[in-house]
This record gives C-alpha cells, sequence and structure tokens, in this order.
C-alpha cells in the first residue's frame, strides 16, 4: 500500500489572525500536490488579496467566492468594488452565487410558518461542529464554483475557509457540483482551528 506524509497545521484559535499562515498553506500545498487553482471564500476581498500576495511568482489560479448578493442587506453586494478590480486586473475569478448550503431552505427553516431545521442545514452544521466552521465554508465554496463553471470537477482544489472573517482552514477537496453534493469527497486537511 501506497502512502503520502505531508504537513497539517492547527491553529490555537480561529479566526482572521490565521489568515496570513492560511495562505502560506494553502499556496504551499497546491504547489507540492500539483494542484492548479485555490478557491477562497472572501466577503470583503481582503482573504483574496491575501491568499493573491501569497501566491506571486507562481502559475496558481485564484477563485474568489463572495457571499451572495442580499446576504447581509438586501440587495447589497459586500465585495469591495477596488478590490474586486484589482483582483480582476491579476486575473482572479471572483464568483458570487446562491449559498449551496442553505440558500431557499434558510427561508424555509426561519419562515414562522413553516420552522424547523432542513436537511441541507443538518449537513452544514454537522460540517461546522464536527470539523470546523471554516471546512463547511470550504466545501461551500468549492459547490458554489463548480455550479458556476468557474472550476472542473474532475480536478481538486485546494480550498481555503473561515470562521466569521479571515482565513483558517485548509482543505484539498475533489470538487462536485450541489446537485451531486456526495461526489465530493475533503481529501486533505491541511489546516484547521483546534479549539472551536
Amino acid at each position: 500500500m501506497g502512502y503520502i506524509t505531508r504537513n497539517t497545521y492547527y491553529f490555537d484559535t480561529p479566526g482572521e489572525a490565521n489568515t496570513e499562515d492560511a495562505a502560506r498553506f494553502a499556496v504551499e500545498r497546491a504547489r507540492e500536490a500539483g494542484i492548479r487553482t485555490v478557491v477562497a471564500a472572501s466577503t470583503s476581498g481582503r482573504t483574496a488579496l491575501v491568499i493573491l500576495e501569497a501566491m506571486k511568482g507562481t502559475d496558481l489560479r485564484l477563485v474568489a467566492v463572495t457571499h451572495a448578493v442580499g446576504f447581509s442587506t438586501p440587495g447589497i453586494w459586500e465585495f469591495d468594488t477596488a478590490a474586486a478590480e484589482t483582483l480582476r486586473a491579476a486575473g482572479v475569478t471572483i464568483v458570487t452565487g446562491t449559498h449551496a448550503l442553505s440558500g431557499l431552505e434558510r427561508a424555509i427553516s426561519r419562515s414562522p410558518r413553516l420552522g424547523g431545521a432542513s436537511r441541507t442545514e443538518a449537513i452544514a452544521e454537522a460540517l461546522r461542529r464536527t470539523v470546523a466552521v471554516g471546512l463547511k465554508v470550504a466545501v461551500e465554496c468549492v459547490l458554489i464554483a463548480a455550479d458556476q463553471g468557474a472550476i472542473r470537477v474532475d480536478e481538486e482544489v485546494v480550498a481555503v475557509g473561515g470562521t466569521a472573517s479571515g482565513a483558517d482552514t485548509v482543505c484539498v477537496v475533489r470538487p462536485a457540483h450541489t446537485a451531486a453534493f456526495f461526489d465530493l469527497q475533503v481529501r486533505e486537511i491541511v489546516a484547521m482551528p483546534r479549539n472551536r
């Protein structure tokens, strides 16, 4: 039987303070594994800019996945327009799509008439609670990027997510479309917060 040996990093606590290290670990794993694409959650653009900086001098491709328009405020896209211009000028693909692990389901679970948790939200909560919030975010970003055609489903990607803001979780994922969710595989955990 064959095996590989690679570093795994654990942050003492979750959060934005880990972003630069998470970016470095994402680039490191992509390069050592021969992966060409990094998919990263970025609400405002700050995390994507940090990852872009870490990617300098490489031929890696960055796909930044943003919150859906209206996520926090109806009709508002939270991504900074100056950051979007900088990222696009550097060849970064910016994807904004409906959250794959909530979307319409959240409207039902929050409804006073319907209420109750959905199966989709149960999957999201299981990922958040049993591994890390950032893992749920990274997986969801891969689903969104695949559904938008920004990544292929037959090539592994390095996925980056975080807890609240910034990045603190890095993993290697074989993508899938949302409709084929159970074909998605988290193949490696590169970095994550140890305490949540």
